[in-house]
């Protein structure tokens, strides 16, 4: 990932409702989640859930299918890790103890 697409994951994941409806996407593993039961858990009106879920989606923290009429949210695992590996690629690369 570059800086430009890490950064947009982190936006996204900086509001309180988008990080707490992407924890709930995460917890239901591979499977995914229901969008109706992401909004009975957390109690956000259904344009503002689609209007977070859109943005998660487009920074490519999720995806989505559908099952007849029920569409349902799965994590993006490997951009979730991306994220990560780029936080931690070079850490404590400057610190002098870690070289020796």
């Amino acid at each position: 990932m570059n800086v430009n697409e890490v950064a947009k994951a982190l936006k996204e994941l900086g509001h309180p409702t988008r990080l707490l409806i992407y924890k709930s996407i995460v917890k239901a593993g591979y499977q995914g989640v229901a969008v109706g039961n992401i909004q009975e858990q957390l109690g956000v009106p259904g344009s503002t859930l689609s209007h977070h879920i859109s943005s998660l989606a487009s920074a490519g923290l999720l995806s989505q299918r559908r099952e007849g009429r029920t569409l349902f949210c799965v994590a993006q695992y490997q951009c979730l890790v991306e994220v990560v590996n780029f936080l931690q690629d070079e850490c404590c690369i400057d610190e002098v103890q870690c070289r020796e």
